[in-house]
């Protein structure tokens, strides 16, 4: 799939560590000077999911394969960013291409880390951000805006955008983003084609020292409260920490280093997964003892569509789903024995798959 989560934030707050944590297919140059990255870097990161795991001790399938989640590492932006300062151009087009934002924001102290905006403050480094997004699509909004005026005197449509933008330019001039307005589906066609920066969904991520990795500190709990307000999630963890365990190949050496930082897991699979939700994604299974695997889906999808994801001949012929409840398959252990009890559904065309199905399409070559 197509959907992308893009690592965001001012210089030198941890955001290309972050980057070579979770991905597993790329490494991006972690320095301590302005505009280490310049280009975007892209990786693949599984998304981790005990279901997986859970089903494959049950069938022991000769390969596990679990769905992955897209990550972009986006060159770090600076205040008068939306007027072309720093590489704000080049950030500002690379952010418009991600469908979802995880917003790193320092929350520690380090006299060894450049930082040229003061005293360490990470609501005033996320407004920087958020200030910049917003010039930028208030900009956006008001060509558009200008051209639908002179076509609304004879097209319908321009006219009842013109109503939209206008909306959306007096929330972006009152400081506001426009995921906060609340448009409707309708609503939302009529900026559709100028993909608006602060439409996008956003998370943060308090990056601690690493004393703070369990219990947070002073700065991260004013994150924790702005984005309540928004009703955004916070992650709170130690990058520097994060990136170490990725590091680590062998299992056990892993487990140990964990076991040492009294970590039952790392705070990675957290921020995986919440950006896997803020992408408005779900997972479905296959099962059998060639494979057992996950799919990723959008909430919402009907049977057909989720069988798109494997190949788009099956949704093209599809006949129908053979449906077992995640919980199911684990009580029963089987899907005979699934079948047995009554525990195994078959769906059509107009089924909604729910997060954790285990499926098998037929269809018709």
């Amino acid at each position: 799939m197509a959907l992308q989560a893009g690592i965001v934030g001012l210089p030198n707050v941890g955001k290309s560590t972050l980057f070579n944590a979770v991905s597993n297919s790329a490494k991006a140059q972690a320095s301590n000077y302005r505009f280490c990255t310049i280009e975007p870097n892209t990786g693949l990161v599984d998304v981790p999911d005990h279901r997986l795991q859970q089903l494959a001790a049950l069938i022991n399938p000769t390969r596990i394969v679990p769905t992955q989640l897209e990550i972009v590492d986006i060159a770090g932006l600076v205040k008068g960013a939306s007027k072309g300062e720093g590489l704000g151009n080049k950030f500002l087009a690379n952010i418009r291409e991600v469908s979802a934002i995880i917003h790193v924001i320092r929350c520690f102290e380090d006299e060894n880390v450049l930082r040229e905006e003061g005293v360490i403050n990470p609501i005033s480094d996320k407004e920087i951000i958020e200030t910049e997004l917003q010039l930028k699509d208030l900009d956006s909004v008001e060509k558009k805006l200008s051209r639908s005026e002179k076509m609304a005197k004879t097209d319908p449509k321009a006219k009842a955008d013109v109503v939209v933008l206008q909306k959306c330019k007096t929330h972006l001039e009152t400081g506001k983003s426009i995921r906060s307005l609340d448009l409707s589906k309708e609503e939302k066609l009529s900026i559709a084609d100028i993909f608006l920066l602060t439409e996008k969904p956003v998370m943060y991520v308090a990056n601690v020292e690493e004393a703070s990795m369990h219990t947070g500190n002073k700065y991260s709990e004013q994150l924790v409260a702005m984005a309540k307000a928004e009703k955004a999630e916070v992650i709170v963890m130690c990058n520097n920490i994060e990136a170490q365990i990725s590091e680590l190949e062998d299992p056990a050496d892993k487990a140990l280093f964990m076991e040492e930082y009294q970590m039952k897991e790392p705070a990675l699979n957290r921020l995986i997964q919440s950006a896997y939700r803020l992408l408005n994604l779900e997972t479905y299974f296959t099962a059998g003892v060639q494979e057992v695997r996950a799919w990723t889906i959008e909430k919402g999808w009907k049977a057909p569509q989720a069988a798109s994801v494997i190949h788009t001949d099956f949704e093209k012929g599809f006949i129908k789903a053979e449906v077992i409840a995640f919980e199911d398959f684990i009580k029963y252990e089987s899907e005979a024995a699934c079948r047995e009890n009554g525990k195994l559904r078959i769906e059509g065309k107009e089924y909604l798959v729910k997060d954790g199905d285990v499926m098998h399409f037929r269809f018709n070559v």
